[in-house]
Order: structure tokens, then C-alpha cells, then sequence
């Protein structure tokens, strides 16, 4: 277990956080940790967010971006704005909110909601890849027929196994981001559905993307593929890190029933080393953008939420030799 210090901190968080803790790390009986959860709809994080969601389902107006969001203005190069629907339904489900908590949602976005690409229903998808797991996983919590988005992602996995949000102008090459955010599309729909192996292949494809790449090298030099691959932030968003991406692979392997893979063992090592002596970690980036209100806290402090996935993937990954 972590370092009952450390623990102690950690419980001294926001119900959406202190409930993943009492299970992953105190491994507190379901009816403690399940009681914690249940505050997540009329407490902190959870009931702010819920009480900011316009009568039509959506929030601040917009799928993706906010209603009247000036594409060409000085917000749009400043960043994603993190405020619009499917943020907001991601941050919800991240925090594990109980789908009953928004009652209709998944009907009235049916009718109000359209992708502000191409005008396209909501519940469909569109064309990136992220946003498709997002609306996948999105869609499984709160009971709407997205059966269609994984057609999709099966249609257009790309020759190397993974998958890119620029297939649509012309890549060939998956990226690691997209191919780790339509992984967890995946595993949410087998896990809501039990149906393994619909996916199962492809599934296995975009890991082996990842796993053959140390999940953060060039497969054809061994390069980092980018700096900030190893400095992690929070709230992960679509956001690539070798932290994101053990923790995805720690969701499958227990899924799967598998042991911890030996090719993510240096990625590990990255997440080991970012620790500080007194066994925290520390926000080293913020991803710019408009917000509803911070969870986590600013650049250079130590993070309760990156303490806990590091913590967390840590201990799952030493155990393997246990």
C-alpha cells in the first residue's frame, strides 16, 4: 500500500479522487468505497459540473467546442476549450459518477446535439478518432446505441494496428495518441458488453502499436517521440503520456486476466523517476483552454490525481513479480 502519509493526503480530496483511492490503494470494502462514490452526484467536483448542464442536455451549447466559439479568434489559438459536452461527459464518467445522476441525457442529446463537424448527429460519431472513443465510452455509460462507432473503428484501423485522427487528410501512419484514446473506447465496450471478440483483434492491434514502441519510442530509430511523452498533467484529456498510457494498459491486464507486459518496463522506469522523496508527483504541464473550474492544481505542485495513477500503476505493475 502507499505510504500511509501519502494516503492520508490523498483521502483528503474531492469525492470524484477519494473514492478511487478507498478501492485501488486503502482496498477498502466495496459499501465504504461505494458509499464515497455516491457523493460524487451532490458533492464537490461531480455536483458542479452536473448543475452547470443546459436543459437540452448539452453543456455550454456545443458537442465539442462551446456554442458561438470564434474558430478564427485569439480563444481558438490559445487552445481546446475544455467546457463544451463531450468534455464534460468525459470528466463525469472519469470521476464515476452513476450514469442515473443524468436522467434523460443520452435522449435529449440525441435530439439537441450535433458534432460541429459536418452537422452530424451526435450519437453517431464523426470522423477523428478521439472523439469516437469518447462518444464510444460516453455512450456505453449512459445506454445509447452507439453501436455504429465500432464498425467504425474497425473500418478504419490503419495497416500498422493502431489508428490516427488525420486518416481523414490522408495519414497512413498511426499516431500514439489516437490509437491510446480508441483503445479505451474498446475496452469500455467490452466491458460493458462482455462481446470480446468483436474487438478482441483489433484491440490487441493498437496495443501491440504501443507495447513494440516501448509506448514511447520510434519504432525506427528508438527516439522518444516526443519530449513531453514522459512529463505528465492533469486531467489527461487527449493528452498522450507513458503515465496515460500504463494506466490503460493496467485496465486491460486486469480486464484480461494478463500480467503486466515486459516491453513497457523503461516506460515504467520514466513514471518511477518522475517520483519525488516524499512519494509524490508533480504537475509538470497544463494543457491550455477554457474550463469550468480546476480539479488538480498548477504547474510545479505536487498533484493528488497524478499521485494517484502513478501510485496506483506502480503498485500493479511491482506486483507482477510478488
Amino acid at each position: 500500500m502507499a505510504d500511509r502519509g501519502v494516503t492520508d493526503w490523498l483521502l483528503e480530496s474531492d469525492p470524484a479522487l477519494r473514492w478511487q483511492v478507498e478501492r485501488d490503494l486503502v482496498r477498502l470494502p466495496r459499501e465504504a468505497w461505494s458509499a464515497t462514490r455516491e457523493r460524487v452526484a451532490t458533492e464537490g467536483f461531480g455536483a458542479r459540473l452536473l448543475a452547470l448542464q443546459d436543459p437540452d442536455g448539452q453543456w455550454a451549447g456545443g458537442a465539442f467546442f462551446p456554442a458561438g466559439f470564434d474558430f478564427e479568434g485569439p480563444e481558438a489559438q490559445a487552445g481546446q476549450p475544455w467546457t463544451a459536452t463531450t468534455w464534460s461527459l468525459n470528466s463525469l464518467r472519469e470521476w464515476g459518477l452513476d450514469p442515473a445522476a443524468l436522467g434523460d441525457t443520452a435522449a435529449r442529446l440525441d435530439a439537441s446535439s450535433r458534432w460541429e463537424y459536418d452537422d452530424l448527429p451526435y450519437w453517431g460519431g464523426e470522423v477523428d478518432c478521439c472523439i469516437n472513443s469518447w462518444t464510444l465510452s460516453n455512450g456505453l455509460w449512459l445506454g445509447a446505441d452507439v453501436d455504429g462507432i465500432v464498425d467504425w473503428f474497425l473500418a478504419h484501423r490503419l495497416p500498422d494496428g493502431g489508428w490516427n485522427c488525420e486518416w481523414v487528410n490522408g495519414s497512413t501512419r498511426s499516431s500514439f495518441a489516437s490509437t491510446l484514446n480508441a483503445l479505451k473506447g474498446l475496452l469500455d465496450y467490452e466491458k460493458v458488453t462482455g462481446d470480446t471478440g468483436r474487438v478482441r483483434d483489433a484491440r490487441r492491434g493498437g496495443e501491440e502499436y504501443l507495447l513494440s514502441r516501448g509506448l514511447y519510442r520510434r519504432l525506427s530509430t528508438g527516439e522518444r517521440f516526443a519530449p513531453w511523452a514522459v512529463h505528465f498533467a492533469y486531467p489527461f484529456r487527449a493528452f498522450y503520456s507513458v503515465l496515460n498510457a500504463a494506466d490503460y494498459f493496467r485496465a486491460a491486464s486486469l480486464h484480461d486476466g494478463t500480467p503486466p507486459d515486459g516491453r513497457m518496463a523503461d516506460a515504467i522506469e520514466k513514471i518511477r523517476a518522475a517520483r519525488r522523496p516524499d512519494d509524490t508527483w508533480v504537475q509538470e504541464r497544463r494543457h491550455a483552454g477554457r474550463v469550468w473550474f480546476e480539479v488538480d492544481v498548477a504547474a510545479g505542485e505536487p498533484s493528488k490525481w497524478l499521485t494517484f495513477y502513478a501510485t496506483r500503476v506502480l503498485e500493479w505493475w511491482d506486483a507482477r513479480a510478488a
